[in-house]
């Protein structure tokens, strides 16, 4: 089992791929206007996998107040496609990504799991870095209200 590390916990409200570094000034100005939203808040509870075999990605589900955040994340893909930048169009599983395992002994500890609750601050442009090694790079942040 791998654990992904707390620095990289995230809740992915919209996947780019790969973006120029000269659209990144595309990409903030669109999400300026996303920004409007007050802030909410959400908790941890449950959980699943994402694929099979020792690629299984276990997550932990999140629940709290859904409706902002699918808001939130609507206000995002609008803005982002409102300026050509598409990015990857599933719909939002809100979840939290804890571990890549075969074993379902932490998917079964997840079932019954009910989490802390937090309160939704901010929303967070990132980078994925790992053609550079791994990681994340939080490039700006957008505080709600």
């Amino acid at each position: 089992m791998r654990l992904t590390p707390a620095d990289r916990w995230h809740v992915t409200l919209r996947f780019l791929g790969e973006v120029a570094d000269e659209r990144q000034a595309d990409v903030e100005r669109a999400l300026d206007g996303a920004a409007a939203r007050a802030m909410f808040a959400l908790r941890l509870a449950g959980g699943g996998r994402f694929g099979k075999g020792p690629s299984t990605a276990l997550w932990a589900g999140v629940d709290g107040d859904l409706a902002a955040l699918t808001d939130l994340h609507a206000d995002v893909r609008y803005a982002l496609d409102a300026t050509g930048l598409t990015g990857d169009d599933r719909p939002l599983i809100p979840h939290l990504t804890v571990a890549y395992a075969r074993d379902n002994g932490v998917l079964r500890a997840l079932d019954d799991y009910v989490g802390p609750q937090w309160t939704v601050d901010e929303f967070v442009l990132v980078r994925s870095r790992y053609a550079d090694g791994g990681g994340y790079q939080n490039l700006r942040s957008w505080p709600l209200r």
